[in-house]
């Protein structure tokens, strides 16, 4: 089991930076891919990014690409979205989760977090 929970969320102005951070505890959290989904009200939960286990390989929705970054930091346990240039269409709730492979679709993902809202005002 691994439990994941995510935190930085809140309200942004169009342009600006959010970073968002999820922590992870339970089994070893460098045996997972990490990825960033997003899901806004009235719509399916869509993937942002992914992450390998050990970081040196990364993949992008093209809708963020060029302005988020995903890392994460084995020995602290914890994945990252730096989130910069943000725009009004970026509002969702953001969930990080594990799996056991890179991945964009949401069934390769065993484990997820509860959320954290990002609003972004124009």
């Amino acid at each position: 089991q691994v439990q994941l929970v995510e935190s930085g969320g809140g309200l942004a102005q169009a342009g600006g930076s959010l970073t968002l951070s999820c922590a992870a505890s339970g089994r070893t959290f460098s045996l997972y891919a990490m990825a960033w989904f997003r899901q806004a009200p009235g719509k399916d939960r869509e993937f942002v990014a992914v992450i390998s286990r050990g970081g040196g390989a990364s993949s992008y929705a093209d809708s963020v690409k060029g302005r988020f970054t995903i890392s994460r930091d084995n020995a602290k346990n914890t994945a990252y979205l730096r989130m910069n240039i943000l725009r009004p269409e970026d509002t969702a709730v953001y969930y990080c989760a594990a799996g056991a492979t890179v991945s964009g679709t949401r069934e390769s993902y065993d484990y997820w977090g509860q959320g954290t809202q990002v609003t972004v005002s124009s």
